[in-house]
């Protein structure tokens, strides 16, 4: 649009939506023309990868009062359902499809024709340069030029599991949510997932429910599944922790004295920690940080980040009827044969067990490696971005604008959601998002409105 401010936004999902939401109602409420070009590789803009799934038994993982996409706002989610026909109350838990017709609804809202609008491009970026003005080059060739760019790539692909699957291998799953990876496995053949997290359950959940006799084989080295949610939900438990520099000790003796104090219940004190968390995260020095990630991360994710109860009885039911199979333990090999795939399992104690599946599925949560990323890698290359010091993500400032490889921010260059993992932990989910997204969203019009246009 002739004489609007031009946003892109890289990656379409609940990250990239929220943010343009938000930079949207700012420009409103500044009556400043802007234009905000949403770019997904798929073209499921305001899906991405968690809301695109089209089973019904997909369901958010927190109430419908918590989820809401405009900061200040807690009932926008709720009036949105009321109003779509849908009886919901705070503490129902959503599928997820529906979640992402609401986070479409809220993209469309936001839109004031033909002042304020996105323009949803679908494509790979693979490149940002920035002499003079900002562009974003896409695969197979074109880009967009824009004022400011927001990176909100979301989650990454799991990692490789290279030596260990051959390569190609038409029965290994890199990435369950890629389109239309789960239907390719629904055929009955037994399901080897690895990784016992949040994915796995909803694997899980969609290869059993596509075919009476499937069978689900889930290893991770600890085992551990997400802990389902209370009914009631009780109210959160503040923890007290001591002034000053915070070490992981002192932190996980804090967390063990209130679940103590607290009656031996844990829901409460994990509830009251999750404000605190980012806070917390940044009292702990890089070497407890990376303590916390090699020895406790695991247990906290699996008691923070719970399932609803209608998903923890199908699971629960599941391995009761023998079509779920929990196992701790490593893949050692899995070599492809006419029927499926014979693997080796390392059970621990030297012991190893072998299974003959018809799919191995990686399930092992996002990638560690932004440089595995050819978009990320070609900003570390460039200098444009550096890694956060535990190589989670990129390194940002306040606001989440981008640090160059010298520590300097652009200004014109922003980051939130996952990207932002390693600086601030807690920033996967909506809350934490919208949060990111309605701050960012006045420092990123103050940078692009009051500085000369190149």
């Amino acid at each position: 649009m002739s004489g609007s401010q031009v946003v892109a936004v890289v990656g379409g999902g609940a990250s990239g939506t929220l943010a343009a939401v938000h930079l949207l109602r700012e420009a409103r409420v500044r009556a400043v023309p802007l234009e905000v070009v949403m770019i997904d590789r798929y073209g499921r803009h305001g899906l991405g990868q968690a809301y695109s799934t089209v089973d019904p038994h997909h369901l958010l993982n927190a109430g419908a009062d918590k989820m809401s996409g405009l900061e200040g706002d807690a009932g926008h989610l709720l009036r949105w359902a009321r109003d779509a026909g849908l009886a919901v109350s705070g503490s129902d838990y959503l599928p997820r499809r529906i979640y992402g017709r609401y986070l479409r609804a809220l993209l469309d809202g936001a839109e004031e024709w033909p002042v304020r609008v996105v323009r949803r491009v679908t494509g790979t970026a693979e490149a940002l340069t920035g002499d003079p003005g900002l562009r974003v080059h896409l695969s197979g060739g074109g880009h967009v030029e824009a004022d400011a760019v927001v990176l909100a790539l979301g989650n990454r692909t799991p990692a490789a599991w290279p030596r260990v699957v051959e390569a190609g291998s038409p029965r290994y799953v890199a990435d369950p949510w890629a389109p239309e990876a789960l239907a390719r496995i629904g055929d009955g053949a037994p399901a080897l997932v690895l990784g016992t997290g949040l994915t796995m359950v909803d694997v899980a959940v969609t290869v059993t429910g596509a075919h009476p006799d499937a069978v689900v084989y889930a290893m991770s080295r600890h085992a551990l599944l997400p802990r389902p949610h209370p009914d009631p939900v009780p109210p959160p438990v503040a923890t007290p922790f001591p002034d000053g520099p915070l070490g992981i000790a002192a932190l996980l003796r804090a967390v063990r004295v209130a679940v103590r104090d607290n009656g031996g219940d844990w829901y409460g004190v994990v509830d009251g920690l999750r404000p605190q968390t980012q806070s917390l995260w940044a009292r702990l020095s890089p070497d407890d940080q990376r303590r916390f990630l090699d020895l406790a991360a695991r247990y906290w994710e699996v008691h923070r980040h719970r399932i609803p109860p209608a998903t923890a009885a199908r699971i629960a039911a599941l391995r009761a009827a023998g079509r779920l199979h929990v196992l701790r333990g490593q893949l050692i090999r899995a070599v492809t044969g006419p029927g499926g795939l014979h693997v080796h399992l390392n059970t621990g104690g030297g012991a190893v067990r072998e299974l003959d599946v018809g799919w191995l599925v990686n399930a092992t949560g996002p990638g560690a490696d932004i440089a595995r990323d050819p978009f990320l890698a070609a900003l570390l290359a460039t200098g444009t971005a550096r890694p956060d010091r535990l190589g989670l993500g990129l390194e940002a400032g306040p606001g989440g604008v981008v640090l160059d490889a010298a520590g300097r921010p652009d200004g014109r260059i922003f980051a939130l959601g996952p990207l932002l993992r390693g600086s601030l932990y807690e920033s996967t989910a909506i809350a934490e998002i919208r949060a990111q997204a309605a701050a960012l969203a006045p420092r990123l019009l103050d940078a692009i409105t009051l500085a000369p246009r190149l």
